[in-house]
């Protein structure tokens, strides 16, 4: 049977001045009607380039098309008018939906825009066509979402808002870029269930990029998979699963961190230690505006949460968006202001003792943050950023600078000729194995990491979660590890912290609570991660309190 899209021997390079580069090289893949193919590969692997080049939106004027085809219905869109095509008949939705909904435009009006030029809709029934879609994506209340903007809804919501707008053409083709990397299990398993009925009730086929191989497992029927912008695997999912051909297959199937196949995490013999940190009835509270003749609104983010952590555990802390993991994370790091309560590090307050509990933290304790842009000078290279540290430290000599820089590099599995480059010329998922580099220059005893793992390849979280596990066991490393990746945390760490609505409602050994929840909210999280068994059901994402709704 013909293909509805069919991508044959496609190659792009880069030009530059002195060089030609190739980065796709000779790709050969279909897409049935009604198929969801995945996508799945490691960072600059081509996965988006290959689906870029196929919508005519290669992201540089110094990409080139050398060679192939690409035919959509048997014609050749590679040098036809995209403009009645890209939108029209094959739409894209990106992993970023705040960089891509425009911030001063209802998301009423973006929906309306594609309307009115792909289908002649305009005025009142541009409208009624918005909100029905805004309803068909799973927007409760789709007329005030219409007349919402983006910054109003939650990051789950704004996928929706991209969904519907990539709909309102009635595209044959949709494209999905990562677009579930940076959401809650919970909210992942619903988009994930949302483009399946989408397909089902639409006939709609759809090109699913990600770098979770759980994802691919449970909502698409054949998996490809490229490496070094070549195509190393295509199959059923069952067959590629069950036994990958390539070798680069098989790491990925090995690495990816399912509940099924959880080890044991690290265990460490500090029962009788005194905690390290004492967390003691802690109070955050933001201000959410007010003024004149308006009180002020506060935000609790965290609602008297009390936590101890002793020398050498591994902790994870858990729980959606909102639920106050990060907040509890910056403010025992007296990054954030409590407004209540107290933290007690190594047996000095940050509230009483502040000046001496602040040195203490920056001596032993070290955090990586989640965003890898934005946690690094853009204006320095990795290596003069690491060395910036090491000078700061004083324990390593200034001739053995180099040498150290490139041992923290090949911990964190990184070349050693990145450390000429700035943060602008690496991947997301490089940047933050610099971040954990610049982490780990202090040798701190404790490490806050805040979603350090979810911008990356499940090849290279595997290595992390391998050098934290190392760390932890070799050198005693004491770790928070925050994520909304169970698995993850199933694997790496003894202890499991479960938040919600900036409480503590469930605390205990993994290995309990993962196999015998007492919280339903525990049991909903747990239920939707993706697991690599195709025969699992996809969890409903679900909780006893989803409030995937306008951010008030």
């Amino acid at each position: 049977m013909t293909p509805l899209l069919d991508i044959a021997n496609l190659s792009v390079v880069f030009r530059g001045e002195n060089e030609e580069r190739p980065l796709l090289d000779g790709i050969t893949v279909g897409l049935g009607r009604g198929e969801i193919l995945g996508l799945v590969g490691e960072s600059g692997s081509g996965k988006s380039l290959l689906c870029r080049a196929v919508m005519g939106l290669l992201p540089s004027r110094r990409l080139h098309v050398t060679g192939g085809t690409v035919r959509l219905q048997g014609q050749d869109i590679l040098n036809a008018d995209m403009g009645a095509i890209r939108g029209r008949r094959i739409g894209m939705i990106f992993q970023n939906p705040t960089s891509h909904l425009d911030p001063v435009m209802t998301v009423g009006r973006q929906i309306c825009e594609g309307l009115g030029q792909h289908r002649g809709l305009s005025g009142p029934a541009a409208r009624a066509e918005a909100v029905d879609l805004l309803g068909q994506v799973g927007f409760p209340d789709p007329a005030a979402a219409f007349s919402s903007h983006a910054h109003r809804f939650s990051g789950g919501m704004r996928q929706r808002a991209m969904i519907a707008i990539a709909l309102a053409c009635e595209p044959e083709i949709l494209i999905a870029d990562e677009p579930t990397t940076a959401l809650d299990v919970t909210i992942q398993a619903q988009i994930l269930r949302l483009l399946m009925e989408l397909r089902d009730r639409r006939g709609l086929s759809i090109i699913l990029i990600t770098h979770d191989l759980g994802v691919v497992a449970q909502t698409c029927d054949r998996i490809a998979v490229m490496r070094r912008g070549q195509l190393v695997e295509v199959g059923e999912k069952r067959a590629l699963l069950a036994a990958p051909a390539h070798p680069y297959t098989r790491q990925l199937v090995a690495s990816h961190p399912s509940l099924s196949h959880a080890g044991d995490p690290p265990r460490h013999d500090g029962d009788g230690a005194q905690p390290l940190f004492d967390v003691r009835g802690l109070e955050v509270a933001f201000p959410l505006g007010g003024g004149f003749l308006r009180p002020k609104r506060m935000l609790r983010a965290l609602k008297g949460v009390s936590l101890s952590v002793r020398p050498g555990e591994t902790v994870g802390i858990v729980g959606e968006s909102g639920s106050g993991k990060s907040t509890l994370a910056r403010t025992i790091m007296g990054l954030t202001r409590a407004t209540g309560g107290d933290v007690v590090f190594a047996g000095r307050s940050l509230m009483s003792e502040r000046a001496a509990a602040m040195k203490a933290l920056r001596s032993d304790v070290a955090m990586v943050f989640q965003d890898p842009f934005n946690s690094l000078n853009p204006r320095m290279t990795v290596g003069q950023t690491l060395a910036e540290v090491l000078r700061n430290q004083g324990e390593t000599p200034r001739d053995g600078i180099p040498a150290r820089i490139g041992e923290l590099l090949d911990m964190v599995g990184l070349e050693r000729d990145l450390a000429d480059r700035r943060p602008r010329s690496l991947s997301g998922g490089q940047c933050q194995r610099a971040g954990i580099a610049r982490a780990l220059a202090v040798n701190p005893s404790v490490i806050v990491a805040d979603e350090c793992v979810a911008a990356l390849d499940v090849t290279i979280q595997a290595q992390i979660v391998a050098l934290f596990r190392e760390l932890a066991e070799r050198q005693g490393l004491t770790l928070l590890f925050i994520a909304h990746d169970l698995a993850i945390v199933r694997n790496l760490c003894e202890r499991v912290v479960v938040m919600h609505h900036g409480e503590i409602i469930e605390d205990g050994p993994s290995t309990e609570v993962f196999a015998r929840p007492t919280r339903a909210y525990t049991a909903a999280l747990i239920a939707a991660i993706p697991d690599i068994d195709p025969d699992r059901p996809l969890g409903r994402g679900e909780t006893n309190d989803n409030r995937e709704e306008l951010a008030t």
